[in-house]
């Protein structure tokens, strides 16, 4: 199997106070590993916490599917690292982010099956 080191996502995802975006899913079945999520509160002063969920296909967001879920202090950065990449195999399976209480801005790097 070859893999293309890069990115996972095309940009900085904004997501907002309240809401949960889908930001990597595979397609035709090719294998996605995530290595590593950024996670930046924007806010000036209000604390927020950042939620990672792994989606499967067909699946929805919920507690029951949530990896991660850190606090972020306001303009703080932090890095979400797993010891072993978060593998996603099935067309459809998706790695989602959301936010409590301020915007997050989220960016995803990891390996991708070529």
């Amino acid at each position: 199997m070859s893999l293309s080191r890069e990115r996972l996502t095309p940009n900085v995802i904004n997501v907002s106070s309240g809401s949960t975006v889908g930001i990597v899913t595979v397609a035709d079945n090719k294998k996605i590993f995530v290595k590593s999520i950024i996670a930046h509160n924007v806010s000036l002063a209000t604390t927020t916490r950042g939620h990672v969920y792994y989606v499967p296909n067909g699946g929805s967001v919920s507690d029951n599917n949530r990896l991660f879920s850190v606090t972020i202090q306001p303009e703080e950065t932090v890095y979400i690292e797993p010891a072993y990449p978060i593998t996603l195999t099935t067309t459809g399976d998706q790695i989602s982010v959301g936010s409590t209480a301020t915007q997050i801005n989220y960016f995803v790097n990891g390996d991708k099956e070529v």
